[in-house]
Order: structure tokens, then sequence, then C-alpha cells
């Protein structure tokens, strides 16, 4: 089954000329190497960050799922002004930005975190919360070159595992192997308490 694989990061709102052109830059070789990977693509369907890794993506010939707040294709176009061609499959949450970030991490394996601010806070605590595989894009600006104080300040700990890098391409293959790593455990774990439930011992 192929790897999810979402990119979180700095939308149109704050207008894009406030985005770093570094943060453009990978993101855009970013969305090209999960696609090189053979992994779903997924994002917000927002302009900005998401969106250069999104083209990224589609010029490498990969599958994107777009998580939309809407709540339908008029509302995602007209009313937040958000793009739809670059996506093979939108989903329309009709839950706002907020509760759309809860969907649209909870339906990755793994989040990557680009440049990003307020938005992009909320979708990293909900993915380092839960526990999940979270890869920062290193030198691309705004939240993504905070997270070590943020996870410092927060002092919790959840199980997550943060991956850091520069390159691109690196990343995503440091991110991939800590999903398999964690999947393959998952697997013993389950054949473990299946041979145990099986034991007659224990019926």
């Amino acid at each position: 089954m192929k790897l999810k694989i979402g990119v979180m990061g700095s939308a149109l709102e704050r207008g894009e000329a406030d985005i770093p052109v570094k943060g453009k830059i990978l993101a855009y070789k970013l969305g090209r190497a999960i696609a090189n990977h053979n992994c779903i693509f997924i994002n917000g369907a927002c302009g900005g960050i998401p969106a250069i890794a999104a083209k990224g993506a589609r010029e490498a010939d990969g599958f994107l799922v777009g998580i939309s707040p809407a709540e339908n294709f008029h509302e995602h176009v007209h009313k937040y002004n958000f793009p739809y061609k670059e996506f093979d499959v939108i989903f329309y949450t009709g839950f706002g930005f907020k509760g759309r970030n809860v969907v649209n991490v909870s339906n990755c394996d793994a989040v990557i975190i680009v440049s990003g601010h307020m938005g992009t806070l909320n979708e990293f605590s909900i993915a380092y919360d839960e526990g999940m595989v979270v890869g920062v894009m290193q030198g691309s600006g705004g939240i993504a070159d905070f997270v070590d104080e943020i996870i410092r300040i927060a002092n919790k700990k959840t199980g997550a595992t943060v991956i850091y890098d520069t390159n691109p391409h690196q990343l995503i293959k440091k991110v991939i192997k800590e999903i398999r790593k964690r999947q393959t455990e998952e697997k013993k774990l389950i054949t473990k308490e299946s041979s145990h439930r099986g034991c007659y011992r224990c019926r």
C-alpha cells in the first residue's frame, strides 16, 4: 500500500510575498520527492506553500489528494479561492480551517512541516500530540525553524518521531524509513497478540 505524506505550510492568507524564497524552492522539491518515492501527496488544498509543493508533485506525475475546509467545490473555489486543478481527488470537509486540519493530519502516515505560521503550528501540534512521524524541512523559515523550541516548551512526550533535514529527497527517505519501521513493529505486535490469544493455556 502506498504511503500518504502530508505537506503542511504557509498558505496565502498572509500573502505569498511573506513566504521565504528558499521555503518555496524547498516546497517544490519536496513535492517532487514525494511523487518520486511513489507516495500519495496530501495537503489542505490551499495556496502558498501547499500549492507550490502540489505543483512539484503534479509535475512529477504524483497522485494528489486535497482536504478542503469548504463544503463543496463551489465554496472551495469562490469562497476560499483555493486551487483545484493539481489534485486527483479533493475531499470537502465543511469543517473550516481548524476542523479541516484534524482531518488533514489524521489521514496521513506522516506530515512534513515547511515554513508555516499559525495554521501550520496547529497541524504540527495535532501530529505531534498524536505521536505521529513528523518531518521538518529545515531552512524553510517560519514555524519549521522553531520546532525544536516548540517541543522544548511543550515539554510533553507523545511518542512522536521528529525528523529533520535540509534536503527534501533525504528527508522523504528518512520519513519513509521511520514509517516502515513502525509498520513492521506493529505487525509483529499484532502477530504476537494473535498467537497469544490462540494459546490453549489462555483459553
